[in-house]
């Protein structure tokens, strides 16, 4: 029997999202971690304040790509109050449904990406986003997903990035990021399994992944995975979820590309230079990033442009 061509394949689409302005959530989370730390990088108000950001999102996926299958959205026992959740093409998939119970609650997106695999109902080939990720043109299964399925791979191109790490480390005695201590975390297992290095990091948008090679890279490093598992915040030691990028690159199982500010743009929303940068770039893909530095008047900011420029309601919302 012939194989059915990309354009038919189911392809599914997945989000993380809380709502941190919650009063339950904030208690469960100080009940587990404290709030000493909710100005730090991993635990501040940026890290898991609702701008919604998920409404405009999936404006932009219906706008521009409205061949996707379903709509996934994984929560900790909450639902965004405008969503329709009669929706048939969205379903609210908690925590509970997808992590082992002796690791909840837990507060640490890069847990809860080693999950996603496990979500019922979820097509082979899914793209999955963070909810501050937007499409701004129109996007087909071709830009995920190769005709035979191996998944499309963005990568942003840094050519001497292991050496920059070891001479900012080394030399100038300057610690790195968690974030990029965890992906280099996940560079490292990859190397020593397969035997190759992979320095660049995934575009910081929306990527493509096939379930069988997620869950195959998940239990092929299942052991080094469990610490990460374990953590109620992100740190220095987690495994970040490049690995399911970099297996099967690695592998030779998926297609790489090489993404620049014309495709795939990063605004940090405390930089109110970017809005007009992204206006003159016009990208295909872009994320909108809220963090320790941004303050109330670049969150109404933010407001202002994603109203702008998703200014029509989705068929997932109640009006």
């Amino acid at each position: 029997m012939k194989e059915r061509g990309l354009h038919e394949k189911a392809i599914d689409m997945v989000y993380l999202w809380v709502d941190g302005n919650d009063p339950e959530w904030r208690r469960r989370h100080d009940a587990a971690v404290g709030s000493g730390r909710r100005g730090s990088g991993a635990d501040c108000e940026g890290r898991f304040i609702d701008n919604e950001e998920l409404r405009y999102s999936l404006r932009s996926l219906e706008l521009h790509a409205p061949w996707i299958r379903r709509i996934f959205i994984v929560t900790d026992g909450q639902v965004p109050r405008w969503l329709d959740v009669s929706n048939p093409r969205v379903r609210i998939v908690d925590h509970k449904e997808i992590l082992p119970p002796e690791v909840l609650p837990t507060f640490n997106s890069q847990t809860i990406e080693h999950a996603l695999w496990r979500i019922p109902g979820l097509s082979e080939h899914f793209i999955y986003g963070n909810d501050d990720t937007f499409l701004n043109r129109d996007v087909t299964p071709s830009d995920f997903f190769t005709e035979d399925g191996r998944p499309v791979v963005r990568f942003t191109r840094r050519r001497f990035r292991r050496l920059t790490l070891w001479l900012k480390e080394h030399v100038l005695r300057d610690r790195i990021s968690d974030y990029n201590a965890a992906i280099r975390n996940a560079a490292r297992l990859v190397e020593r399994r397969y035997g190759r290095y992979i320095g660049s990091k995934t575009h910081h948008n929306i990527d493509a992944y096939c379930k069988s090679q997620y869950r195959e890279a998940f239990e092929t490093f299942e052991k080094e995975i469990r610490p990460t598992m374990a953590n109620k915040l992100r740190g220095a030691d987690d495994i970040q979820r490049n690995l399911y990028s970099y297996v099967p690159v690695a592998q030779g199982r998926a297609k790489v590309e090489y993404v620049t500010d014309r495709t795939s743009f990063r605004l940090h929303i405390h930089k109110p230079k970017l809005y007009d940068r992204f206006w003159r770039l016009n990208p295909t893909f872009f994320c909108v990033n809220d963090s320790e530095y941004a303050t109330e008047a670049d969150r109404r900011r933010l407001g202002e442009f994603l109203r702008g420029r998703f200014p029509a309601p989705s068929s997932f919302e109640v009006v």
